[in-house]
């Protein structure tokens, strides 16, 4: 048996060990199915920083030409033909073995919960693209109505109810994150006797934080990503392999 099949075993007997197994998962899960990261050599901001300003608050509350600019891009997002990889499969599979203790998430995707992971497991730390809100009244509708509204000659959609602007249902920068939300993640990971970091850089914070409450409660700590993180040298192991092929071994 080789090193790398040596190291992929002893996660596997991690994972069979373990009563409370939770997952952290960013672009880097995605990017396999299609949806490209932001910040990475191929990012949507990398080749176009003027599109940042679209996921910026300031410029999308305050300019009506940012708000249909940012219209227009989620018509053609890439979560609306993206589908789940393996990497999501074998989260899916997780929980279906009942290891899966929370499936915490920086992605807007919703891809966890199309592959089969339930709705009370993933916590949606940025919020999800696939539902609008009305930053006036807090009414929430399928992102589809509002699409629909765009493609039949609405630049600009406005709340039916209170005529506010509506936005996407995802944190945009200069937004605050929901404390409730954060606590619950921060709490599930406090609570893990495994923790998995798969396809994020674990730079943003508070999130990454995460990371340090698992370990300091007693959790091994298993991270997958392309590029090294700040937490490599406290994991007890480190993959660099694609996501999509690796983590159906490690969880089988």
């Amino acid at each position: 048996m080789s090193t790398h099949e040596a190291r992929i075993d002893a996660v596997r007997g991690w994972v069979d060990a373990a009563a409370r197994v939770v997952v952290l998962t960013g672009a880097g899960i995605s990017t396999e199915s299609g949806i490209p990261d932001f910040r990475g050599p191929q990012g949507v901001w990398t080749k176009d920083p003027q599109a940042e300003k679209l996921s910026n608050i300031h410029y999308y509350m305050g300019d009506p030409a940012i708000r249909k600019a940012a219209w227009q891009s989620r018509l053609t997002h890439p979560a609306w033909t993206a589908q789940p990889n393996a990497g999501h499969a074998a989260l899916a599979a997780l929980e279906a073995r009942g290891k899966l203790h929370a499936l915490i998430t920086q992605n807007i995707d919703e891809l966890h919960q199309i592959a089969g992971n339930s709705a009370d497991k993933v916590i949606e730390v940025h919020g999800t693209v696939r539902k609008v809100v009305c930053m006036d009244c807090g009414m929430t509708a399928p992102m589809s109505v509002a699409l629909d509204r765009v493609r039949a000659g609405e630049a600009d959609p406005h709340c039916r109810a209170c005529s506010g602007i509506l936005k996407s249902a995802t944190v945009s920068f200069g937004q605050n994150l929901v404390p409730d939300v954060i606590d619950r993640a921060l709490r599930c990971a406090a609570e893990a006797d495994l923790f998995f970091s798969i396809g994020t850089s674990l730079q943003v914070y508070p999130i990454a934080e995460a990371v340090d409450i698992a370990r300091r409660a007693g959790a091994r700590l298993v991270i997958l990503n392309a590029e090294a993180t700040p937490f490599d040298h406290l994991a007890d192991s480190v993959f660099r392999e694609p996501i999509g092929t690796l983590l159906p071994q490690l969880l089988r």
